[in-house]
Formats: structure tokens, sequence, C-alpha cells
């Protein structure tokens, strides 16, 4: 053997399951901890109020650092990316790094989740640079259910702009994501279906979930999926479909007169911990592994401190190897316990 070559442990080439023998197959990637809404169930304006200390602009991870650690997490098992904030439009040049991050081999989708307000001014650019589809939040298209729902910025006109921006530009699929509350939009919901049925945008309801620590969840203000599903079925008859892929989050349904299909995630009434594969990694570098985590691993400081990139891997491997997270199944056991910590924000590591 000469003395340039490199030996590579076999450790390293082995793809990580956790505790409950997962594989890491999605990264979340938080691209910008500000938004443009505030919604109540997220960023309410009490708190996120025109004097909040927002994370610095050299707090946040380059697009440097980001493809970095992306192309680290490559081999260890992740193919698909989703960006996400905040709202991460806001981050400037982002079909920049959209454009670095499709071009890493082993990367298969780079998908982005919006709330559609910039979206018409971004759509075309962000096809160019290589993004295959969009998720759209939208929670409602009654516009002063809208405007409780956002804290009272942007409007449903803009939103639905930016969609058919999206649907121009050859993004697809477009995914609508709708978070369904009690008796705050529960009744709005069949006007969304109504809107895009036949249109190939695929609306998806999701469960009113306890995300961080400050949307005051009461168990009694979700609307359970198999209600909502009994509800549009009753009007436009729907059966089910097997997923895309195992971990698919949503539960998929057609309409039987062939105009699309419709989904419900549901965390909360049938948890879907054992097939989650995803990683989170926030604007400021911390890799958590579970949208309900009290606690992240910061990559950031490591890196900048000048960690290798085997350094790097081995830190991202052994935590996702102690990884246990099991909240969704776990829920009432949790927020029972005295020991109950306060969870990361959803706007800090996305959705």
């Amino acid at each position: 053997m000469s003395g340039t070559e490199v030996v590579v442990p076999l450790t390293s080439l082995r793809q990580p399951r956790d505790t409950q023998q997962r594989p890491l197959r999605d990264l979340r990637i938080s691209v910008m901890d500000r938004c443009n809404f505030r919604c109540p169930y997220c960023m309410p304006r009490e708190t996120f109020h025109e004097k909040y200390q927002f994370l610095r602009t050299a707090e946040r991870l380059s697009f440097d650092e980001i493809v970095r650690l992306t192309r680290l997490f490559v081999p260890l098992g992740v193919r698909k990316l989703r960006l996400t904030g905040g709202e991460p439009l806001l981050r400037a040049n982002l079909p920049d790094l959209i454009g670095d991050l499709t071009n890493i081999p082993g990367i298969d989708d780079v998908a982005l989740t919006t709330n559609g307000v910039l979206l018409a001014q971004h759509a075309y650019e962000l096809k160019a640079a290589g993004l295959k589809r969009i998720t759209v939040s939208l929670d409602s298209l009654d516009p002063e259910v809208f405007t409780r729902m956002s804290g009272g910025l942007g409007s449903v006109e803009d939103v639905l702009n930016g969609i058919e921006h999206a649907r121009r530009a050859g993004l697809d699929p477009i995914k609508i994501n709708t978070v369904i509350q009690r008796g705050m939009n529960d009744h709005t919901a069949l006007d969304l279906i109504e809107r895009f049925r036949g249109t190939g945008v695929i609306v998806r309801f999701i469960e009113y979930m306890d995300v961080g620590n400050r949307n005051h969840w009461e168990a009694d203000r979700v609307v359970a999926s198999k209600e909502l599903a009994a509800r549009i079925n009753e009007r436009w008859p729907i059966e089910s479909r097997e997923p895309n892929y195992r971990g698919e989050v949503a539960e998929r349904y057609v309409f039987k007169d062939g105009q699309g299909e419709v989904g419900f995630i549901s965390s909360v009434t049938q948890p879907f911990c054992g097939d989650c594969s995803r990683g989170r990694l926030s604007s400021d570098g911390k890799f958590y592994t579970c949208l309900f985590a009290t606690q992240g691993t910061s990559l950031r400081d490591v890196m900048r401190g000048g960690a290798s990139d085997e350094q790097l891997t081995e830190i991202i491997r052994n935590v996702w190897t102690m990884r246990s997270d099991r909240y969704s199944e776990l829920r009432a056991e949790v927020r029972r316990s005295a020991d109950n910590q306060p969870k990361v924000e959803m706007y800090y590591i996305g959705g």
C-alpha cells in the first residue's frame, strides 16, 4: 500500500439506524428563522413583536455551510431535502442554494415549503434553479379566517397568485398544507377541496399539533382526520391509495370521479413515529431528530471550530444512532409527566 492511499473505516460506510431501527432518509433544512406571518399557532404576535431579536445574519448557516453539511448527510442515507423556515423565501438568493443542493450526487429530490406570499416573485427562478416541487401553507380561503390565522398579514389573493405562478412555472406536484383547528377553520375545509379539485393541486389536511410551547394546544380543538375524511366523502366519494414510499407522512385518498387526490397527516390520532426517517437542521445549524424535540446538537459551532468532515460525520451518526424519539406515540404520557420539557418552536426548525 502506498503512502498516499487513505483507508476508510468500514463504520463510516454504514448507514446508521436509530434505536428503533429507523434509517435517516430525509433532511429538512430551515434557511430562515424569520417569517412575514404571525400565525397564532406558530409565531404569535404578542411574543414575536417588532422588537423581537431573531438570529443575526452571521448566526445563520451560510449557503456554503449548508451545502457542506448536506454532502455529509448523503453517505448516511439522506436522499430527500426540504427547505423550510420561518419563511424560506425571505432568505436572499435562495435559488443559488437550491442550485447547489440539486447538484449534490445522491440527492434525488429537493422541495420547499412556503406560505406563498412571495411565491409569485420567485416561482420561475426557483424552477430554473432545479426545484422540483413545492408545498404551500394555506389554512383557509375565507379572507376573515385567513387574517385571523396569519396574524393579520398577507392575503388569500397573494397566496393564490403564488400558487398559479408555481403552476405556470412547472413546479409539480403542488401541495397545499392546511392545519385544521376545530372552531377556527374546520368549517372552511371543504372550500379548499372545491377550489382545487381537478386542478392537479393536492390538498393535505394536518391535525392540529402541540408543536412548540406557545400555541395553547388543547386536544378538543383537534379535528381527527377520519372525521374530516367522512365529511369529504359525503360530498365527493374518495377511496384510499397506497403510499408513494415507505415513511410518507400523508395518508392518500383519491376522488372516485378521477378529479385528483387529498391527503391527511394524522400525527395526533394516528401517529407515524415508527416510520419516521426525518432529521431537521435549524437555520443556526442545530441538528434535531424530532419535530417535538427538546434539544438539538450544534453542528455549526463544531464546524466553525475547525472540525473535519470525518468528525462532523461521526457527530451526525452518533446523534442518529442514539435517537429514540416517539413523541406522538407517547403524547398523553409525556404531557402528563412532571418532566415535560419545553419543545423547540416550529418556526425555528420548520414543520
